[in-house]
């Protein structure tokens, strides 16, 4: 519980601890956020990362000047796009093998399910439209991956979404995060963005037990 609570506190209180980081590592925060974006995107265990938000609050401390918002866009379009293809190929090679195995706290094959719906409605732009929805994007890949999409198709609608996720959350952040009013209110905001990310699921969540 210790555990969950810390990390809803870190989540909700982002741009505290996004100016801590910046403090204390400089340049290095910009490999930080890298990192979280790659895992987030590339790794079919890590779907809990922040992400839409995340975005968003460093695009406001680049407003400050904390960093450079053109090399930060540059820098998380490339670890969005890397670890989109990284999840690919790991669906590629070992996916089925994984998703064979029963429910347990890292792979619930609930996830996949949905993600192959999702594919179903929305075909090869599930890639680009999953980048808004929090675990789908996480596995949107990976299933793009076990299906076997043409690769060259892949990395087009890969690159397309990385950069208007990446584009549209840190722009945002930048060009209106400091506005007097988002920023006395800045914690709401990020509330908002994680409660709009998981509407979607939760919609067809209550869709799917209703059919049922």
């Amino acid at each position: 519980m210790e555990l969950l609570a810390q990390f809803f506190d870190i989540v909700l209180h982002l741009d505290q601890h996004l100016k801590l980081l910046i403090e204390n590592y400089g340049v290095w925060v910009y490999l930080i956020l890298f990192l979280i974006i790659f895992c987030e995107t590339g790794l079919v265990v890590t779907p809990f990362l922040p992400g839409d938000s995340l975005l968003f609050v460093a695009g406001t401390l680049a407003a400050t000047g904390a960093m450079y918002v053109h090399g930060l866009f540059a820098l998380l379009v490339l670890a969005a796009f890397s670890g989109d293809n990284t999840n690919y190929w790991i669906g590629r090679f070992i996916g089925p093998r994984i998703f064979r195995r029963k429910k347990s706290l890292l792979f619930n094959p609930a996830h996949l399910e949905r993600t192959h719906r999702f594919y179903e409605k929305h075909g090869g732009k599930t890639v680009i439209f999953a980048r808004f929805l929090p675990i789908v994007r996480t596995f949107a890949p990976f299933v793009a991956g076990i299906g076997r999409m043409a690769y060259p198709r892949f990395l087009f609608y890969s690159f397309s979404g990385s950069a208007f996720w990446i584009g549209f959350f840190v722009f945002g952040g930048y060009y209106f995060g400091n506005i007097p009013f988002v920023q006395r209110n800045l914690t709401l905001f990020i509330l908002g963005i994680i409660v709009l990310s998981i509407m979607p699921g939760i919609i067809e969540f209550v869709r799917q037990k209703v059919r049922s």
